[in-house]
């Protein structure tokens, strides 16, 4: 009665369709008499924080009539009193009084356009609205500086070593380390680490950007001249690592050393438990005047430099800002539920861009326990430091998931609530194995160091009475995160593609890089318009998930026609029936037909029977490799 007596059109998910076409009729009726309706085309309020699928009702309202579809997005309704974050609707505290919202208008649109070309347009409006989000945000340091105010005695840093500190102890242990190393890495802005994901490496890094310096965090598995490069390139003197670690690494790395155990010896205890002290006194708003002073300052600068090779073998600085890491931790937090409660097993490194913001800064922001290790492929160990500290969160890579099936039973892994994978494709019969083994479904993403670096993400399914939401594909990277916009072009026109149309895919939002360090013409290569060009061919559905079905620089052009290697690669995998990854496929010139197919593979594998199953996969003929053209190696590069 309230909502007919304020001029609403109410639709009941229990209406029949009689109901629904009448209220449909009356809404067409209103339309044309030249009044403004309002609908939402998603037809049932999300459960688990992402924009669901348009249903077409509106197309039906609207065909034949002269009227234009404006595009409307409300942003930051997801932890209103009004939405069912934390899993319920109203009964729960507001993050903050008043709740503010944002409502974007876009250009109208034709009558004609589709339910999936509008939900596009609003998703677009979404991505430009979400900076709106981190207007009153602080830097990296101080969003974790405000946390651990809240919660000085929750768990905060642990790793397999034994070291535990809760979050005021891991505030003051970062000041006071910051204190010290400032006079020793001088007046330069950037500074290196390198360290191993540990309480250590965690500290270093979180010291220093107190200070308000840039982190570099250098891989330490690459060689000593692609170090020397980064170090050279980014313009960094000072390394912060550690004497035993180098000690590990069995070579001297390039740089000025300074070792964490001299500054953290430097350090005294009675020093700790007074700024301890003054520190769970002192209000956040002294604290970040006085002692975190230098951590302040714009969200668009600098936060950190990752070195990637990305395709090219150049080591390539990808400058990301606080603006670019916070935006990713924002979304993560909406369509992933963790909180304090929650404990994340950290075993990526820092110097990866998914180990850097996921691994480190996450927990920090949100407030949850981070338990480190230094060695991803030691699944007794991490087995056991799952079962011990109960955590409910895991980031890894398929491969790493692969060493895990393997090695740790199903009992070690039973508090896990979420296991979040990336950085290459997850196989469904690897993901099948693992929900099979240990009840836990692995939520494949997809990102890349210029991104922050998760873009897309599969979530949790919700199901309850008579509600069921899909958020998880098999076989996709999931939906753009909120605030995430993409959308598919043709790769020689630039020309907007459709649903289920595969082609290039391009990004927008606040989480795209600032630019490449020190290569302007390499930024203005992969930025246009506002939009990162990934290189990634794929396409988005009517449900707005993302398959990944190549990269544009992993096609061959056989004979004329455009083959794709990932495809091929994994029809050899099906033939062969294995979880292992077994095949390479590359290109290679050729004189007849302009390109060849040649295939790597690893183990004493029977070509011509896995040949005869490919056969059986009725791939097209251009598609299927000679045998002359196969070649065993000993290990993939």
């Amino acid at each position: 009665r309230f909502f007919r007596a304020m001029g609403c059109i109410p639709v009941s998910s229990g209406d029949g369709p009689k109901a629904l076409a009448e209220s449909f009729r009356r809404a067409r009726a209103y339309m044309l008499s030249g009044q403004a309706v309002c609908i939402f085309a998603e037809g049932e309020i999300s459960r688990h924080g992402q924009m669901q699928r348009f249903k077409k009702g509106f197309e039906r309202m609207v065909e034949g009539a002269p009227v234009p579809i404006v595009p409307v997005h409300l942003d930051e309704l997801w932890g209103s009193l009004f939405s069912f974050s934390e899993g319920r609707l109203l009964f729960k505290r507001p993050r903050r009084l008043p709740y503010r919202v944002t409502v974007s208008f876009g250009a109208p649109l034709p009558g004609t356009a589709t339910a999936f070309e509008v939900r596009q347009s609003i998703l677009a409006l979404g991505a430009a609205a979400f900076r709106h989000r981190l207007a009153d945000a602080p830097p990296l340091p101080l969003a974790f500086a405000r946390t651990a105010k809240r919660r000085p005695f929750a768990p905060c840093l642990a790793d397999s070593t034994g070291v535990s500190l809760n979050a005021l102890s891991a505030l003051t242990g970062a000041h006071l380390l910051g204190r010290v190393l400032e006079p020793l890495v001088g007046e330069g802005e950037r500074v290196a680490v390198m360290l191993p994901p540990s309480v250590g490496g965690a500290l270093a890094n979180v010291a220093l950007a107190l200070r308000g310096k840039v982190l570099i965090n250098l891989n330490y598995t690459a060689s000593k001249d692609v170090v020397d490069a980064c170090l050279a390139k980014a313009e960094a003197a000072t390394v912060v690592t550690s004497r035993r670690f180098v000690e590990k690494l069995g070579w001297e790395r390039s740089g000025r050393k300074i070792y964490l155990e001299d500054a953290a010896s430097a350090v005294e205890g009675v020093s700790k438990v007074l700024t301890a002290a003054l520190f769970f006194l002192t209000p956040s708003f002294i604290l970040e005047r006085t002692a975190f002073s230098k951590a302040r300052g714009p969200l668009d600068r600098t936060a950190t430099i990752v070195f990637t090779s990305g395709s090219t073998g150049k080591p390539k600085g990808v400058m990301l800002t606080h603006e670019n890491i916070l935006a990713n931790l924002e979304a993560v937090a909406q369509v992933i539920s963790i909180g304090p409660e929650d404990r994340l097993l950290g075993v990526l490194p820092f110097f990866h861009s998914f180990g850097f913001t996921a691994t480190l800064w996450l927990p920090l922001r949100l407030g949850m326990g981070a338990i480190y290790h230094f060695n991803p492929l030691d699944a007794s160990t991490i087995g056991r430091l799952v079962s011990q500290t109960r955590a409910t969160a895991l980031l890894a890579t398929p491969t790493f998931l692969l060493a895990y099936l393997r090695r740790v039973e199903a009992e070690k892994f039973k508090t896990l609530r979420y296991v979040v994978v990336g950085a290459e494709k997850l196989r469904e019969e690897v993901a099948k194995a693992f929900i099979a083994k240990y009840g836990v479904t692995p939520l494949e993403g997809y990102g890349a160091t210029e991104l922050s670096p998760v873009a897309a993400l599969n979530i949790p399914d919700i199901a309850w009475p008579g509600i069921k939401q899909t958020g998880t594909k098999l076989g996709t990277v999931g939906q753009p995160l909120p605030g995430v916009f993409m959308k598919i072009v043709d790769p020689e026109t630039g020309r907007e593609l459709g649903a289920d149309q595969p082609g290039l895919l391009l990004v927008k939002g606040p989480n795209v890089m600032k630019g490449y360090l020190g290569d302007e013409a390499g930024t203005r290569e992969v930025l246009k318009d506002g939009y990162y060009v990934t290189g990634d061919i794929a396409k988005i559905d009517e449900d707005g998930f993302v398959t990944l079905t190549d990269r544009l620089s992993r096609f061959s052009k056989v004979g004329g026609e455009m083959v794709p290697h990932i495809k091929i690669e994994e029809s050899l995998q099906d033939a062969l029936g294995a979880l292992e990854p077994a095949f390479i496929v590359a290109g290679v010139p050729d004189d007849r037909r302009g390109e060849r197919l040649v295939v790597l593979y690893k183990g004493n594998l029977d070509v011509d029977a896995i040949l005869k199953a490919l056969d059986a996969l009725s791939l097209p003929r251009l598609w299927i490799p000679d045998r002359e053209n196969f070649h065993r190696v000993e290990e993939f590069p």
